[in-house]
């Protein structure tokens, strides 16, 4: 097969095939080839089959890049409220889970079909599944070519950019798109394509790393709290300078749950983590108002939190001069003092995360500072084009990351 496109885009993803409709329907031919034999594994694997699609209150702010403010545009010419019109359209479902978080009635699928659906209706042609091979850059060459795998054939190819090479032979054209997304959940899929891309035409990538993604600790220095695995607990967790305040899990392993995935995309290896985990009460108050009591410490800790925690908690205390086996009456403002601060800036450090396969997403990606905020092509390479995860933009837990997805896909796919 020897083919040619106005817009070729690697990745039938969220962020493809949102830029694949945008682009189609400016009239662009437009093909989108993707590696995979299931189209859009990620979408379809997302809150768990509901697809958290997106967040009503999505901006900058909920965006973790080197440069903060590189995603404002898309943002603001693509919002939520856009995405919603679509399913309206479509007349899909959606319901408002938490924080803003929206999720599909009918699940994953629809939201894969009717972007599928989009697709089509604009004529966008698929290739998949298809490997790409190289990708040559035509800028420098002659704008007619004959075709190298078939010598027998001498029409000329459009005056494109770009060449690649795929398992199922050569496109050659004009914009090509990076929609290939990041190293997270490689089961599915996920492969460095874009990122090695980047670095053949020169384009610098940022720092990677696993993000929204559970920790982990040393498994002696987790040795006391592996029988707390499945307990969950509302707690307010500080590091990098970010706070976030939702549930934790504690896991055989280490940490988990939204509070930990959030604070994990911030989270530096060797620094600590900072938990409140009695974030609605002050400890040193309650114990303040109830000294006169003979009741014991755990006791009283067991009507504000899990007791298996309490247990565990208090069993970190006997080794020390807190004795957990005194009646409240027993303690001095020292010890009530001492005692709030363990319960409210909880100090522990990680070890590292549990890497790519538990992550949602890759921190990291495509510097932005060689990208345009308005269309998202490469400054120094005409016709390329960086789109969604694959892009130094992380998105917090949420629906942020689809919302880039989405707005990201329509800058591009208006310019492409």
């Amino acid at each position: 097969m020897n083919d040619r496109a106005d817009v070729l885009i690697i990745g039938a993803g969220a962020a493809g095939m949102m830029c694949a409709i945008t682009a189609a329907r400016r009239g662009r031919s437009v093909l989108l080839l993707d590696h995979s034999r299931k189209l859009a594994e990620k979408i379809r694997i997302s809150g768990g089959g509901r697809c958290n699609f997106t967040n009503l209150h999505a901006g900058p702010e909920n965006y973790l890049s080197g440069n903060p403010h590189f995603c404002r545009s898309a943002l603001a010419r693509f919002t939520p409220r856009h995405f919603i019109a679509w399913l309206q359209q479509h007349n899909i479902g959606y319901h408002e889970k938490k924080l803003g978080q929206l999720f599909c009635d009918e699940g994953s699928s629809a939201i894969i079909g009717m972007l599928k659906e989009e697709c089509d209706a604009a004529g966008v042609r698929w290739l998949f599944p298809c490997e790409v091979h190289q990708v040559e850059s035509l800028q420098t060459a002659a704008s007619t070519l004959t075709t190298e795998e078939n010598p027998m054939d001498t029409s000329p190819l459009p005056t494109g950019r770009f060449r690649i090479h795929t398992s199922r032979g050569t496109v050659c054209t004009q914009s090509l798109v990076i929609a290939s997304g990041g190293l997270s959940i490689p089961r599915i899929g996920a492969t460095p394509f874009g990122y090695r891309l980047a670095q053949q035409f020169g384009i610098p990538v940022t720092r990677l790393k696993p993000g929204l993604v559970p920790l982990s600790f040393h498994p002696e220095d987790w040795a006391p709290f592996v029988n707390l695995a499945g307990i969950s607990m509302d707690a307010t967790i500080e590091s990098g300078g970010q706070s976030f305040r939702e549930n934790l899990l504690f896991t055989h392993r280490g940490l988990s749950g939204p509070a930990i995935l959030q604070i994990s995309s911030y989270w530096e290896p060797g620094k600590p983590l900072s938990i409140n985990l009695l974030p609605d009460h002050d400890l040193a108050v309650l114990l303040e108002q109830h000294r006169d009591r003979r009741q014991l410490l755990h006791n009283f800790l067991a009507h504000y939190l899990p007791k298996r925690f309490v247990d565990t908690w208090c069993a970190q205390l006997a080794g020390s001069h807190l004795s957990p086996d005194k009646p409240l009456n027993q303690y001095s403002n020292k010890e009530i003092s001492t005692l709030a601060a363990r319960i409210h800036r909880w100090q522990i450090t990680p070890s590292g995360t549990l890497g790519y396969g538990k992550a949602e997403v890759t921190c990291g990606g495509i510097d932005t500072q060689a990208l345009s905020s308005k269309t998202m092509e490469a400054s120094r390479v005409n016709g390329l084009y960086f789109i969604g995860e694959v892009v130094d933009v992380t998105g917090q837990l949420g629906g942020f990351n689809f919302q880039w997805a989405w707005a990201s896909g329509h800058a591009a796919g208006q310019y492409c």
